[in-house]
């Protein structure tokens, strides 16, 4: 064998040898962060907290050991992980998609088929996304990304393909100063957004032509001072009003139902009011991003009970902000200044059960 091929063989040898002592080295056990107790609630009911999530790095399946040896030869690849995360929604697949401007872009986590994509057109130069706000889905999983700096919406199809842009008329106007809030309803062909500094919901057609508008500034029924977040709940559409310090349930052409919050700072009231969410038996979820909890009250305003507090173990929450709740009760917040999605589950006992008769 010739010298330097001999010599390289040792080298090569040697530095496997060095990476297996590394990856195969006994470590101390990892401290787990205790899980918070279940929150044992009337008629049987409780919350209980199963997780949190932060990185792709989490998605992905184990690195195997010929994986392990690459990364330690080329260093580890570099994984998105969220920097600023503001909104989340489900869809139909089980997958979590997260708006992050801290990042740029659109986390979507797919937990059941171990992958995950970045959204992002800040390389773009006629509709760059600049600041992410929130997201929607459709009946056919479509995603609808607000950008409150770009004045648009973006829509990409299931599979994270841009589709088309929101929010210009010809020439290249604008007609959004700040969107934020966005719900989609399939069944009817309609978008819904929420423009925070006009006081005004637009409802579109799911090309993006404006139908109808509503709502001034104001703090009577059906005014607003800043409203934020939205979602869909059967004829009911649920507005973040949030310089009112309440939410406001609307029918579909903007005709006050019912309110609930109010300014304090003491439990059922508000401060900063941020996602919105209801339950399979229809009470309605606030972040208060201030106080750092959750707040869940009844369809008569009641507040039933609240979780979380101040801080950065598991259950508690620094500015949190989106939140939402899937068809099986799983409630994912999104806990922003710790750069996390912490996820909980919430076990009920009937359908509308608390909410004025059952189905």
């Amino acid at each position: 064998m010739e010298p330097a091929l001999r010599k390289s063989l040792q080298i090569a040898t040697l530095l496997l040898m060095v990476f297996l002592a590394a990856a195969f080295k006994p470590t101390k056990p990892v401290a787990k962060t205790q899980a918070p107790p279940d929150l044992q609630l009337e008629g049987g009911r409780k919350l209980t907290y199963e997780r949190s999530f932060s990185s792709e790095n989490e998605v992905k399946p184990k690195r195997g050991f010929w994986s392990r040896l690459v990364d330690f030869v080329a260093g580890e690849p570099d994984f998105h992980s969220m920097v600023r995360p503001y909104s989340v929604v489900t869809d139909s697949r089980g997958r979590v998609i997260v708006s992050d401007p801290g990042a740029i872009g659109v986390h979507v986590f797919d937990f059941a088929d171990k992958k995950y994509k970045f959204l992002s057109r800040s390389e773009d130069t006629k509709y760059p996304i600049l600041a992410p706000q929130c997201v929607a889905v459709d009946a056919s999983d479509n995603i609808y990304v607000t950008d409150s700096e770009a004045g648009k919406v973006f829509v990409f199809d299931a599979n994270g393909k841009y589709q088309r842009v929101i929010g210009s008329l010809k020439g290249g106007e604008g007609y959004f100063k700040r969107p934020t809030g966005i719900a989609v309803d399939s069944k009817t062909q309609r978008i819904y957004v929420t423009d925070t500094l006009r006081d005004k919901i637009f409802m579109l057609d799911m090309e993006g032509s404006v139908l109808q508008t509503f709502g001034k500034n104001g703090q009577g029924e059906g005014e607003f001072n800043y409203p934020t977040e939205l979602r869909l709940d059967g004829d009911n559409l649920i507005v973040v009003d949030a310089m009112n310090f309440r939410v406001q349930v609307l029918d579909r052409s903007g005709q006050f139902r019912f309110a609930i919050g109010g300014i304090g700072d003491s439990t059922g009231t508000m401060f900063r009011p941020k996602g919105i969410g209801v339950d399979s038996e229809g009470d309605l979820y606030v972040v208060d991003g201030l106080w750092g909890t959750v707040q869940v009250f009844n369809r008569q305003g009641d507040l039933l009970y609240y979780f979380g507090n101040k801080g950065t173990e598991a259950g508690e929450f620094q500015l949190p902000t989106g939140l939402s709740i899937d068809s099986q009760d799983r409630i994912f917040v999104v806990d922003s200044f710790n750069r996390r999605i912490q996820i909980f589950h919430y076990y009920g006992v009937g359908k509308w059960s608390r909410a004025g008769g059952s189905q």
